[in-house]
């Protein structure tokens, strides 16, 4: 059986590894479409401030790891599928044939509609190229100007700080990281960072990057005021790669649309990862959720689906854990709350310490966090395993930092209970 995977990140490698355990004589290709190895993104941030060198980003560091597993990979972009015929072509018309299919090419960076933007000095940090023309600009001292204070640009405005460059960040939204965070913890993050040094503008727009010879950029804001700069970081955003895919007859919609199964509405062809919006059983909703454990567990299970395994995905993990400079914030499930339920929070400024809990009836269903690095694990707990609070919840109400015994009364027992319940025979 031919097997072809496009995406060469996380989750099209752990599937290829997982087909290849279980399917020793099969045919294995991935497609990736940049040159270098197959690597992580979330390891440029550390290749950025030193830490590791570019090896030191790639996912498999023997060389010979996917030829010794005989896993062919191919340099390339995808440029439409033919799911009838089974067919992939490629940008540079190759076509590639295959018996199963899977979508695991990630996503991809916004790229907002500024004048300039597409000039000398502006660059996403997406990439090992990106990487490659930041360390040459963000050099100490040097003014850089970030868009877009989300999760992705928070992780790069840590290592940019940590270059020590002039930081300015730019966010539309109001407040930092306004995908994650509630107005009150994202106006914590934002005080935190201009204590750091990092000068902030939320609520406003980049609205033109303008270039004179022999000076630095300037940068036209929606206050306003006009900065100069010597690297504008581009990081608004990421959406599902997924454009390749008009016209194949694969469902896509904010990205392709997956069963539990991870199988598309075409049979034979999956999706996994950032493009995948996959269906969680426990909400019954389609979701994305763009974290890289989520990216494996769902490649692992397409790959055995991929070999008519059966396997189910049961939930889809919504789950952030972000390090703004020294700042530990977190959100987990539905941290924006559900319609007709309640909420408590606990709001330390001072400290820099902040608790969102979010009830529908006596589950709770999302949290924020800012500096309560002790419920983590609990408030994921809590959350995923849809724990039946009881009297735990207005207990909570009214101190929501008893998490912890919350979770060992109601959280424990009811997972004692399911262990040790009859099962219908």
């Amino acid at each position: 059986m031919r097997h072809l995977i496009l995406g060469a990140g996380p989750a099209g490698v752990i599937a290829a590894e997982t087909l290849r355990k279980h399917a020793p004589s099969d045919e294995i290709t991935v497609v990736g479409d940049e040159p270098e190895p197959p690597y992580s993104r979330m390891a440029i941030p550390y290749l950025l401030v030193g830490q590791v060198k570019e090896p030191g980003t790639y996912l498999r560091k023997s060389a010979a790891h996917f030829a010794q597993l005989r896993i062919a990979l191919v340099h390339g972009r995808a440029k439409s599928v033919d799911a009838g015929a089974r067919v992939v072509t490629l940008a540079d018309g190759r076509a590639l044939g295959y018996d199963r299919l899977l979508i695991a090419t990630g996503s991809q960076p916004m790229r907002p509609p500024i004048p300039g933007i597409d000039g000398p000095g502006v660059h996403p940090c997406w990439t090992l190229e990106d990487a490659r023309h930041i360390e040459q600009l963000a050099k100490p001292g040097a003014k850089v100007l970030q868009m877009g204070a989300g999760f992705i640009g928070c992780i790069i405005m840590e290592a940019l700080a940590a270059r020590g460059v002039e930081l300015t960040v730019v966010e539309m939204g109001d407040r930092m990281v306004p995908r994650m965070m509630g107005a009150t913890a994202g106006q914590m993050i934002k005080r935190w960072c201009e204590r750091k040094g990092v000068r902030v503008f939320t609520g406003t727009r980049v609205e033109a990057i303008e270039r004179a010879a022999g000076r630095p950029m300037s940068v036209v804001l929606s206050n306003g005021q006009a900065l100069d700069a010597d690297l504008v970081i581009s990081a608004t955003g990421v959406r599902p790669n997924i454009a390749f895919l008009d016209n194949s007859g694969i469902a896509c919609e904010r990205g392709v649309l997956a069963s539990e199964r991870l199988e598309t509405n075409v049979p034979g062809v999956f999706a996994a990862g950032d493009c995948a919006e996959a269906f969680d059983l426990a909400t019954k909703q389609r979701v994305i959720s763009a974290i890289q454990p989520n990216a494996a567990d769902q490649a692992g299970i397409a790959a055995l689906n991929m070999l008519g395994r059966g396997v189910v995905l049961k939930r889809v993990p919504q789950i952030n854990v972000l390090d703004t400079l020294g700042l530990i914030s977190t959100s987990f499930g539905d941290w924006q709350g559900v319609p007709g339920g309640e909420q408590v929070e606990l709001t330390d400024d001072t400290a820099f310490r902040h608790l969102s809990l979010q009830f529908d009836a006596d589950r709770l269903v999302g949290c924020n966090s800012i500096g309560w690095t002790e419920h983590v694990g609990v408030m994921r707990g809590l959350v995923e395993g849809r724990v039946r609070l009881g009297e735990w919840r207005d207990r909570l109400k009214a101190d929501p930092t008893r998490l912890t015994e919350a979770y060992i009364a109601q959280g424990q027992a009811q997972s004692h209970w399911a262990q040790t319940a009859p099962r219908a025979r």
